[in-house]
């Protein structure tokens, strides 16, 4: 059997732009997708610890600092709204007794502050 667990999380991004008008996706700086190994493309949750938002888009490689949100779902936050960025995967519980989530602690700036990974349950 298979389950959804995550994978890896960006901690409390800040939205830069909203853009309603581009083709949905949230781009986000690149080298946060490299803190934690998302890719374009991927599938992604979002979190807006601002409003209590949650919607699901993917994944546009940005610039240093960058974190917008284009399409529709930039109806649900505001620049300068922090984020919670969560990506998930399909396991078995064999790859899941070896899995360490990478999770991105974000700073001022949208800067990488620090790395963590979740241990799983025993």
């Amino acid at each position: 059997m298979l389950r959804k667990v995550l994978h890896s999380k960006i901690h409390m991004a800040a939205v830069t732009a909203a853009r309603p008008d581009y083709v949905g996706s949230i781009t986000i700086d690149r080298r946060l997708l490299r803190a934690v190994g998302l890719r374009a493309s991927d599938a992604v949750e979002i979190a807006n610890a601002a409003n209590g938002e949650r919607f699901e888009t993917y994944v546009f490689l940005g610039d240093d600092g960058v974190i917008e949100v284009n399409g529709a779902a930039a109806k649900l936050v505001s620049p300068g709204d922090k984020l919670i960025i969560m990506h998930y995967a399909l396991m078995h519980d064999a790859e899941y007794r070896t899995h360490r989530p990478r999770v991105a602690i974000v700073g001022e700036g949208n800067t990488l502050t620090e790395t963590i990974r979740y241990e799983p349950w025993p």
